[in-house]
């Protein structure tokens, strides 16, 4: 393992975990941060410099017809591309098929799993501008959502995971990022919605 998995940081801790091939999940350190997060000058100035995009952004959105076209589109890539790290390889020329009921290039069950990562998220915004408050509960409600008749519809879709996950590789032992164990999901939750 590099020194990405090793040691401790302000984002958190690496801890080996035992069993037949031992490995390291990573515990996030509780927020905020003690002591708060200083940003150097070289991160204000970038905080700076992507204000202003975002300010750009905002500016030319209100001057279009229909800015919700550009929400539309944005929410959709997303949703590809994060989706793409769970193996899923639909494409957004896939996912506008899908949604206008043709035959996307790629199995449909990828497409309902991009489907469902728009719908999860619009759920959540539409939640929030209600004023329904950032939660635990929020948050298993989108993930309900997210793994509606999908391939994770049979992993207890809208509650927390019981059994260890991890991100590239093929087992924990040569994943490329190992989160909390499940009996450290709970803990990590509450703390963040705190």
């Amino acid at each position: 393992m590099g020194k990405a998995t090793q040691g401790s940081t302000r984002a958190g801790r690496w801890e080996r975990q035992p069993g037949p091939e031992p490995y390291r999940c990573f515990f996030p350190a509780p927020l905020p941060p003690v002591p708060p997060l200083e940003l150097s000058e070289r991160l204000n100035l970038a905080q700076d410099r992507a204000t202003q995009a975002l300010a750009r952004l905002d500016g030319i959105g209100s001057r279009l017809p229909n800015p919700g076209l550009l929400l539309y589109a944005y929410v959709r890539k997303e949703a590809v591309l994060s989706s793409q790290i769970e193996g899923t390889q639909s494409s957004l020329s896939d996912l506008l098929l899908y949604e206008n009921k043709q035959a996307p290039g790629v199995p449909v069950s990828d497409v309902k799993e991009v489907s469902n990562y728009v719908a999860a998220l619009e759920h959540g915004l539409r939640r929030l501008k209600g004023g329904f408050p950032m939660s635990l509960r929020l948050i298993k409600e989108i993930h309900a959502i997210l793994l509606e008749g999908g391939r994770g519809g049979d992993k207890r879709p809208g509650e927390f995971r019981t059994s260890q996950n991890w991100i590239g590789g093929t087992r924990p032992g040569n994943a490329a990022f190992v989160p909390p164990p499940p009996h450290a999901v709970l803990p990590a939750m509450g703390a963040l919605e705190r």
